[in-house]
């Protein structure tokens, strides 16, 4: 049974798209590994910018920054 968690920041993280990640990597795993869709797991997290760091800086000042 495998088990995907994918972690993101909520930025364009539509119910929509999130459906295309579950659906996207549960298609992965059935055409690489040969794993059973019906027995795949997808967990999405959305973690905020200010919990999120990159190089020592939040996403959010580094996005500050590049503006």
């Amino acid at each position: 049974m495998p088990l995907v968690n994918i972690k993101i920041t909520p930025e364009g993280a539509t119910p929509e798209k999130k459906a295309e990640l579950i659906a996207g990597a549960t298609a992965l795993l059935r055409d690489v590994l040969g794993k059973n869709p019906a027995t795949t797991i997808v967990i999405i997290e959305e973690v905020g910018t200010d919990n999120w760091g990159i190089g020592g800086e939040s996403v959010t000042v580094r996005r500050a920054k590049a503006k």
